[in-house]
């Protein structure tokens, strides 16, 4: 008889806390964005968190470090019980994939909450810029649209004008070794990331930490061809977003190759060769 009386303050505490919310994008325009693949909506928020004496006195909320919250809202093109359904399975999915990366090292935002009913998961947000815009330079910071959810490291040091990664004080290869070294045990856990972009990794202000976000479309996978075609899809985006990036993605495959072990690394490789030729003969073909 207390199902009732929880299930309705759950949707009164989920409600209460996407209302005193920062709304960053909504609908498919979040989709767009570094902070998800899957149509949500997309907030800045800050947990409550108790004074370290477990008192709060004159009401004074200590609260906790920001935190992203995706909240997948219902689909009015769905019938809502295949809509609450795929909503489940995709919170679900996500946060297991994240909960896996991080106990095997992986450096990915932390989990904050997880409301599977409400279709809502909290993440540690991460302060730092995409390397995507990092490698494009000022004509990426150009093109890349205005958002909380990236806030600008070389600007919050006065550094406006010069490179990006000059800033933060490391070179391209160094962090082409990153990617691949973080890539490598994403794959060794038998994570798949599944959408593997320059957007969906971001440079962490202060510890420059190379962190992989946005598991909306990870799951869980041993075999050699999905590994390899994650690569593929990073090596097509390393293509389209910024040019005469070969030595960049080779520079990525040498650190990821290193971390894997000769074994795994040969038999990936192999395949990957095959996933990019079977996909140029398909393009040939139309």
């Amino acid at each position: 008889m207390w199902r009732k009386p929880l299930a309705s303050l759950q949707v009164f505490c989920r409600l209460t806390l996407l209302k005193t919310s920062i709304l960053i994008s909504q609908g498919a325009e979040a989709a767009s964005l570094v902070l998800t693949s899957a149509p949500a909506k997309v907030y800045k928020a800050c947990l409550r968190e108790p004074a370290p004496d477990g008192s709060e006195p004159n009401g004074t909320q200590h609260s906790a470090n920001p935190v992203l919250l995706k909240h997948r809202f219902l689909k009015q093109y769905r019938h809502p019980s295949l809509d609450g359904s795929i909503t489940r399975a995709q919170i679900a999915g996500e946060s297991c994939a994240l909960m896996r990366c991080l106990r095997s090292g992986v450096k990915a935002p932390g989990i904050r909450m997880v409301d599977v009913a409400g279709g809502v998961l909290g993440v540690e947000w991460v302060d730092g810029e995409s390397v995507r815009v990092l490698l494009a330079g000022d004509a990426g910071r150009e093109d890349a649209e205005e958002d909380e959810a990236e806030p600008d490291c070389a600007d919050a040091k006065g550094g406006g004008e010069v490179d990006p990664l000059g800033v933060y004080g490391i070179s391209r290869d160094a962090l082409m070794g990153m990617i691949g070294t973080e890539i490598a045990k994403m794959h060794l856990a038998d994570i798949i990331h599944g959408d593997l972009t320059t957007s969906n990794m971001m440079l962490r202000c202060g510890t420059n930490d190379l962190v992989l976000i946005d598991f909306d479309l990870s799951y869980h996978s041993a075999l050699i061809e999905d590994k390899a075609t994650d690569l593929y899809v990073l090596e097509r985006a390393f293509a389209s977003t910024h040019p005469n990036s070969e030595p960049l993605f080779a520079s990525v495959l040498a650190a990821y190759g290193a971390h894997m072990g000769s074994a795994q690394w040969s038999s990936i490789k192999k395949r990957l060769d095959d996933v990019g030729l079977l996909r140029r003969k398909q393009g040939m073909v139309g």
